[in-house]
């Protein structure tokens, strides 16, 4: 059972972290972006260097949308798909894996450990692979923090995130995730990136406020493993050689600070 215990996706992108020491995953929001346009997009973030596509991260992607959606990335990319489930509705086995998160910080149960048993039975049964994250919630937290109950970790404190993340680790979590929330002006500070990484020795992505290039050199050369970037392809509003020169820039930013870590 222990040989088992890393799954194949998991295990592919961390072989593929340890190679390349930094890595971005393009976030696609179903209700943000319809089918064709997000098989478009995986397409362009995997020529682009991308490491993986996380899908979800709002209310709406289930069912349908979220089925088309996961059948156009798979069409036109290879790219491992994850799960970013903003409930337990997110879920299919036309993924590759999923964030089995628990919101550290939140002050409501239900999203520390609620959901995650109600969602449990049915992962298993549909052999979904779950890679245990601990999900903290950064301010301004915005949609995730106010739909979670989140006791956001103030900006200014960072060893509450250093700690926060410390224990996940000790709870089990083969990664830490810090959330500022989508379309957050900022990432989460960077010494508050920095402190956490050094308290941890699981992988630390940074997700919500990763606007531009060089938000993502800043982020991955303070510590970070991996970044999520979504809202800034979202902007792009289907324009696919604006969108395409995106990530190529935020692929080429990370790749940059990378070698310079």
């Amino acid at each position: 059972m222990i040989k088992d215990h890393f799954g194949k996706t998991y295990n592919k992108i961390m072989a593929e972290l340890e190679k390349r020491k930094g890595l971005a995953f393009l976030v696609i929001d179903p209700p943000n972006q319809e089918p064709k346009l997000a098989g478009k997009l995986a397409s362009i973030a995997e020529s682009s260097g991308f490491g993986a596509i996380a899908i979800g991260g709002s209310v709406g992607a289930e069912g349908k949308l979220l089925e088309d959606t996961l059948q156009e990335i798979k069409d036109n990319c290879k790219l491992p798909r994850v799960l970013f489930p903003g409930n337990i509705s997110t879920l299919s086995a036309n993924a590759d894996a999923i964030y089995f998160m628990s919101m550290l910080n939140s002050t409501d149960p239900y999203y520390i450990t609620g959901a995650q048993i109600a969602s449990s039975s049915s992962i298993k049964r549909i052999k979904l692979e779950a890679i245990p994250t601990s999900y903290i919630i950064v301010e301004p937290g915005r949609a995730v923090g106010w739909m979670g109950k989140a006791k956001l970790i103030p900006r200014d404190v960072p060893y509450l995130a250093g700690i926060s993340a410390l224990a996940g680790q000790y709870m089990g979590a083969h990664w830490v995730i810090l959330e500022s929330g989508g379309g957050a002006p900022e990432p989460a500070p960077l010494e508050m990136i920095t402190f956490t990484k050094k308290m941890i020795d699981v992988p630390l992505i940074v997700a919500g406020g990763v606007r531009t290039p060089d938000w993502a050199y800043k982020v991955i050369k303070s510590g970070a493993d991996i970044i999520h970037i979504g809202a800034a392809i979202e902007a792009t509003n289907g324009d696919l050689k604006k969108a395409e020169a995106r990530l190529s820039e935020f692929s080429k930013a990370v790749e940059k600070a990378a070698r310079e870590k």
